[in-house]
C-alpha cells in the first residue's frame, strides 16, 4: 500500500497590479486563480475569451459593476480600457469589501435618470 504526502504545496506565483502596484499572490485563499488585484479590484486584459486564448491587448481593466447571477457566485465586471471589452470574474474572499460595496450600490447611488421625476408622480 502507497502513501500519498496530503500536505498542501505553497504556491508562490504573483503578479504586480498594473494599477496600485500591489505585489499580489495569483492564487485566491481558497487555492483557485486569481485574475485582478484584492486591493483596488483592478485586472489587466490578458485572456481572449472569444478566442480561448491569450489576449494581445494587456490594456488594464477597470472593475465597474457587480453581478449576482441566481446560480452563481457574485462576480466583478470588468471594461478594458484599450479594447472596451466587457469580462467577468468571480469575487474572492479577501477582495477589498469597501470597494465591493461602492461597485454595488453605485447605481443607486448615480442612477442613470433624474429622480426629481418621481416627486410628481
Amino acid at each position: 500500500m502507497s502513501t500519498k504526502n496530503t500536505k498542501s504545496i505553497a504556491r508562490t506565483e504573483t503578479f504586480t497590479c498594473l494599477r496600485c502596484g500591489l505585489t499580489v499572490s495569483a492564487y485566491q485563499p481558497n487555492g483557485e486563480r486569481r485574475d485582478h488585484c484584492p486591493s483596488c479590484i483592478y485586472s489587466q486584459h490578458t485572456v481572449d475569451r472569444v478566442s480561448g486564448g491569450v489576449s494581445e491587448c494587456l490594456a488594464r481593466m477597470i472593475p465597474i459593476s457587480i453581478a449576482v447571477p441566481r446560480s452563481a457566485d457574485w462576480l466583478v465586471i470588468h471594461r478594458c480600457t484599450g479594447c472596451d471589452v466587457l469580462t467577468s470574474s468571480p469575487m474572492s474572499a479577501d477582495d477589498n469589501q469597501l470597494i465591493l460595496v461602492r461597485l454595488a450600490v453605485r447605481p443607486l447611488a448615480q442612477p442613470p435618470f433624474p429622480l426629481e421625476v418621481f416627486g410628481d408622480l
